[in-house]
């Protein structure tokens, strides 16, 4: 494709806000749906609704500047993948993307997967493209868990960024550098990352609750020149202290040259402690005054780098081996995030954003991006149920939260608790409900629209921390069905295979992208041939991304995830995602969560379940028929549990994963590194030797 010549200048705002044809793309959507006799969706958007979304006037947008139509969204996402060089340019212009010089080629050596490049030519800043406005609009509103509640606005938001952005110049950061934060989801955190990419240097995170040694085998890594800690955080009733921590930390990584100690709990005076004990400490506030004393309010200079500059470093669970370290670019972050907020999820300038996630997940990254949309994001920090189960619904009336993002498991667990928002919360605002982290079941897409709200769009996401974004998620314009995501991401080349490597439709496979894609990352840290970057996604297909989820795409286009390929059981040699057992087991009142493996015995596979249930229930015969019953009567006997054990807990990673390789290398024995990725290690002891593993 040759040189752009729209660059920045076709924004959201000034594009058609009607399309003539809303309600023939409705009544074709319909129409399809009923001759591939689908059951009967729990929400439809209302033609009003859909022809005031971006993706309408995208669609009306790339109708007028590339002449092509489309009858449904299938149609769209074809498109976006055949003329996947026309689409990604009309994401750079729709969405105003700025850049100080445009792109000459959209990609390069398409044909190297790895390998292609995106935008080559073009320079711009990842932070310049979020702090956009600079008005008086609030862009961040944070709450903690103790009743904090602060209000930034874009105004402000922008030159705090001037001032720290001064300070790390200062301190002699400078482009390629990599600065960690041991952060909770507070603004600092949010100032300081864009500070950081301001300059050009390299952002990495992880939050508080991390142990030292989850820490340290990650910021080891990467060797960063200055570290941002929090002095502690409030969770579930507590306050912790961090000081000792940042303290190990500072003492173990001699790059750090500068500790940034931001003030999260409030003290007196008398009781502030001494960060006297940390190598290179400086308090926050006198960071800020070095600079601020010696000039008033300097401009910021957004360094304008390559497209393919890196960002973020993000990282693995690190269940299973060290973590890896994988950078993720500028450019593709930001074109993966507007598209994806703005046509995927709806985001506008109106809208109040909100993501319930720490800052040691992608979703955190993923939720700060929606600054560059001119929205108001919802900063929260804290346990979701304290001090009660409505904390959160409390929180989407009181701050008019439109766009509200949870794990699955929060989800699952108020349907446990049996909260009923509709009976006890306005939610009037409420128009779009995400979620992810493990696949949402069927019992609570019902839960949603029964006793949440009738009238909004459930839309079920799912990616990962390697591509920092999505393959496939919602879409406002398209009809919800119980127990899938809506549809495929756009300009995302996905597809489902067999074990053949065969491409299929409505059978479980292995979830594939048969094309580049811009959030592809550019490398794993310190892996200079590539062979883990390549081991990890490009070694069962070459030129093909594996991603490792098993999952179907329906009938009617959405997509089923039925859990991690590694973690899928082969009982019999028959191939079955942990979800649809799951599924099963979460309608059990009594259960209130639980863990599936498979456990080698007598040269097969056995399905194990664990489960947690209610305080002062026992797992009794009649109980365990009841499960088993269940799973039977809705899967097949292949699915059914050899055995059922209670357990006390079930181990998670901090942001909330169950663990089921883990626990499997537990059953049998294998040691689990790097348990500081889990926020309860203690509950990996719960499954071993046990007695009834060895019958």
């Amino acid at each position: 494709m040759t040189k752009d010549t729209t660059t920045n200048t076709t924004a959201i705002t000034t594009l058609p806000a009607t399309m003539t044809n809303v309600t023939e793309y409705n009544t074709r959507q319909s129409t399809r749906l009923r001759n591939n006799h689908v059951t009967s969706p729990l929400w439809q958007p209302s033609g009003e609704h859909i022809n005031a979304t971006n993706m309408m006037r995208y669609i009306r947008f790339i109708e007028s500047e590339y002449g092509v139509a489309f009858e449904n969204y299938q149609q769209l996402h074809r498109w976006s993948v055949e003329q996947c060089e026309d689409f990604w340019a009309s994401i750079w212009a729709f969405t105003g993307i700025v850049a100080s010089e445009p792109w000459q080629d959209v990609l390069t050596d398409a044909d190297k997967f790895p390998g292609a490049r995106w935008f080559s030519g073009a320079r711009l800043n990842f932070a310049e493209n979020l702090l956009r406005r600079r008005d008086e609009k609030v862009a961040l509103v944070s709450r903690l868990e103790n009743g904090e509640r602060r209000e930034i606005t874009y105004a402000e938001l922008y030159a705090s960024v001037v001032t720290l952005a001064g300070a790390l110049r200062a301190a002699g950061v400078a482009q390629g550098d990599r600065v960690a934060a041991f952060m909770p989801n507070v603004p600092e955190t949010v100032i300081a990352m864009l500070a950081t990419t301001s300059i050009g240097a390299i952002w990495s995170s992880c939050s508080p609750d991390f142990g030292i040694n989850g820490v340290m085998d990650r910021f080891g890594q990467i060797q960063p020149t200055v570290l941002f800690a929090c002095n502690g955080y409030y969770y579930n009733g507590k306050t912790i202290d961090c000081l000792p921590r940042v303290a190990e930390i500072s003492n173990n990584i001699p790059s750090i040259k500068q500790v940034v100690v931001v003030a999260v709990v409030q003290r007196t005076d008398a009781e502030v402690p001494s960060i006297g004990g940390i190598r290179n400490a400086v308090r926050y506030s006198d960071f800020l005054a070095s600079v601020t004393s010696i000039s008033s309010q300097p401009l910021l200079e957004f360094a304008q780098l390559p497209f393919d500059h890196p960002l973020y470093i993000m990282y693995s669970s690190g269940t299973t081996g060290a973590p890896k370290c994988i950078v993720h670019s500028a450019g593709g972050t930001l074109i993966q995030h507007l598209k994806e907020h703005s046509l995927h999820v709806d985001l506008q300038p109106q809208d109040v954003l909100f993501y319930f996630t720490t800052c040691g997940w992608m979703m955190w990254n993923w939720l700060v991006s929606g600054l560059a949309s001119g929205a108001t994001l919802v900063l929260y920090d804290g346990s979701p149920f304290a001090p009660s189960a409505n904390t959160m619904l409390d929180m989407i009336d009181q701050e008019h939260i439109s766009i509200f993002g949870t794990g699955a498991k929060y989800i699952a667990a108020l349907e446990k608790a049996g909260v009923m928002p509709r009976e006890t919360h306005r939610l009037d605002k409420l128009k779009t409900i995400l979620s992810t982290g493990s696949p949402l079941s069927h019992e609570s897409f019902r839960y949603v629209y029964r006793d949440i709200k009738s009238d909004v769009c459930l839309s079920s996401i799912s990616g990962g921390t390697d591509i920092i974004s999505c393959f496939v998620l919602g879409n406002s314009c398209l009809p919800v069905y119980e127990g899938e995501i809506q549809c495929l991401g756009l300009g995302m080349a996905v597809e489902i295979w067999d074990d053949a490597g065969n491409p299929v439709t409505q059978r479980k496979g292995e979830l594939v992208c048969t094309h580049p894609f811009p959030s592809c990352p550019i490398s794993f840290w310190n892996d200079l041939e590539n062979k883990k970057f390549h081991d990890a996604y490009f070694a069962n297909y070459p030129g093909v991304w594996a991603h490792g989820d098993y999952g179907e795409i329906t009938a009617q286009g959405g997509v089923i995830i039925h859990g991690r390929s590694d973690a899928v059981l082969n009982p019999g040699g028959v191939r079955i995602g942990t979800a649809e057992i799951y599924r099963q087991v979460e309608k059990i009142d009594t259960v209130m969560d639980s863990i599936c493996i498979g456990q080698d015995w007598q040269d097969d596979v056995r399905v194990v379940l664990f489960v947690v249930l209610r305080p002062g229930v026992v797992l009794d015969d009649a109980l365990a028929a009841t499960i088993r019953s269940a799973i039977r009567a809705n899967t097949t006997p292949r699915h059914v549990p050899a055995k059922i054990i209670q357990v006390a807990d079930i181990p998670r990673t901090i942001s909330g994963k169950i663990v089921e390789l883990a626990v499997r290398n537990i059953v049998h024995g294998k040691p689990v590194k790097n348990t500081d990725a889990l926020a309860n290690p203690e509950a990996l002891q719960l499954y071993a030797n046990l007695p009834e593993l060895k019958s």
